[in-house]
């Protein structure tokens, strides 16, 4: 008997799947919906990003006039103005990435799920992996690209290799941000000085704008695989050439 999923190899006996298509719990669901969520909230980043932006920079130009000696009520009315918003910009970018990074993990969950199904043996990370690789220190460097260049590989069309130019453009985008937001951290906090400030400031408006192009190029990544997910899913099974 031929396997029910794959139609490629000889089923289990008493069974109907084959071994390589016995996986536990990989069933194919949509990923429309998380996908279309996931998209959504990281443009909702995007949007507190670029807030920041404009808080980064009300920073840098009140931080450099005082650094050049300029004073009076105007300054000091500038400067609270700024701070405000700089405070408020970064509760913002907090509290988005903090919910598109739980809606994210489970379209992420979803997908290499339903990856298992299309292709059991393509997986070169146990499934775990899919959430922990994101938060183990030193592997969160490698771990969350391999796991999603599998699943973008496993979901792709039958017969049909996809170039890996997208994932690796939105992976090292992201590397960078973090590298990035952490010297610009750092900077912050040991800033007393105008001059201090002023420098700090303008790490951070380049974090933020490095964090908007990293989120720009994960929206498509997510919107590429949720598609070729839902392509492959009413594909069917591959199909087999007629013999004889």
């Amino acid at each position: 008997m031929t396997c029910a999923r794959c139609q490629q190899f000889a089923a289990a006996p008493g069974g109907t799947l084959c071994v390589r298509c016995a996986v536990p719990g990989a069933v194919v669901r949509s990923p429309v919906g998380l996908g279309r969520a996931t998209a959504t909230l990281l443009g909702v980043v995007i949007a507190a990003d670029l807030f920041a932006v404009v808080a980064d920079v009300l920073e840098m130009n009140v931080t450099g006039d005082i650094a050049e000696g300029v004073t009076g009520a105007d300054v000091v009315q500038r400067a609270d103005h700024a701070d405000a918003l700089y405070n408020a910009s970064g509760i913002a970018q907090a509290v988005a990435l903090l919910a598109t990074m739980t809606v994210y993990l489970c379209w992420l969950w979803r997908v290499r799920v339903n990856a298992e199904a299309f292709n059991p043996g393509g997986h070169s990370k146990a499934r775990g992996w899919t959430i922990g690789g994101w938060f183990v220190p030193v592997v969160n460097l490698w771990f969350p690209r391999r796991v999603t260049l599998d699943i973008w590989d496993s979901s792709a069309p039958w017969a049909e290799r996809p170039g890996h130019a997208l994932v690796n453009l939105w992976w090292a985008m992201w590397i960078v941000s973090l590298f990035a937001d952490r010297a610009a951290d750092t900077e912050s906090r040991h800033a007393h000085a105008a001059a201090a400030l002023h420098q700090a400031a303008s790490m951070m408006l380049v974090s933020d704008v490095i964090d908007i192009a990293a989120a720009a190029l994960a929206v498509l990544v997510v919107l590429k695989i949720t598609r070729m997910q839902h392509g492959r899913a009413l594909a069917g099974p591959v199909p087999v050439p007629a013999l004889g």
